[in-house]
C-alpha cells in the first residue's frame, strides 16, 4: 500500500481538462515546483485502453479498478491506497465496474 497524497501545495493547476472517451475519463494537470507534472482524474464505469509515452505511476485515491498492463497475461485489482506502474512506450487496459475510480497519475522519467 502506498500513502496517497490528500493534497498538493504550491502547484499550478491547468484549467483546461483532459477529456477522454466522451467524458467518461477526465483529468486535470498540475505542475509542481520541481517542474514535474501529475494529472488528477476520474474514471467512470466502463472499459478503456491507454497508451503511454512516458512511464507512469497510477495511484488510486478512491474506488476500484481492474488493470491489465500491456505484455502481461494477468489482470489485477487496485483500490484506494494502491498503485500500479506502467512502462514507457507501453499501455494498459483499465475497467471500472461501478461508481467512479479517482486517481493521481505521475509521469516517471
Amino acid at each position: 500500500m502506498s500513502s496517497v497524497p490528500a493534497d498538493f501545495t504550491n502547484v499550478t493547476a491547468v484549467a483546461k481538462a483532459n477529456v477522454y472517451f466522451d467524458g467518461k475519463v477526465v483529468s486535470h494537470t498540475i505542475l509542481l515546483p520541481d517542474n514535474s507534472k501529475k494529472t488528477l482524474g476520474l474514471i467512470y464505469a466502463g472499459e478503456y485502453h491507454f497508451g503511454t509515452d512516458k512511464a507512469e505511476r497510477m495511484e488510486i485515491v478512491a474506488g476500484v479498478c481492474e488493470v491489465k498492463i500491456k505484455g502481461s497475461d494477468s489482470k489485477c485489482i487496485y483500490e484506494a491506497g494502491q498503485y500500479f506502474d506502467v512502462p514507457a512506450k507501453s499501455g494498459f487496459d483499465i475497467a471500472v465496474s461501478s461508481g467512479i475510480c479517482e486517481y493521481i497519475c505521475s509521469f516517471i522519467d
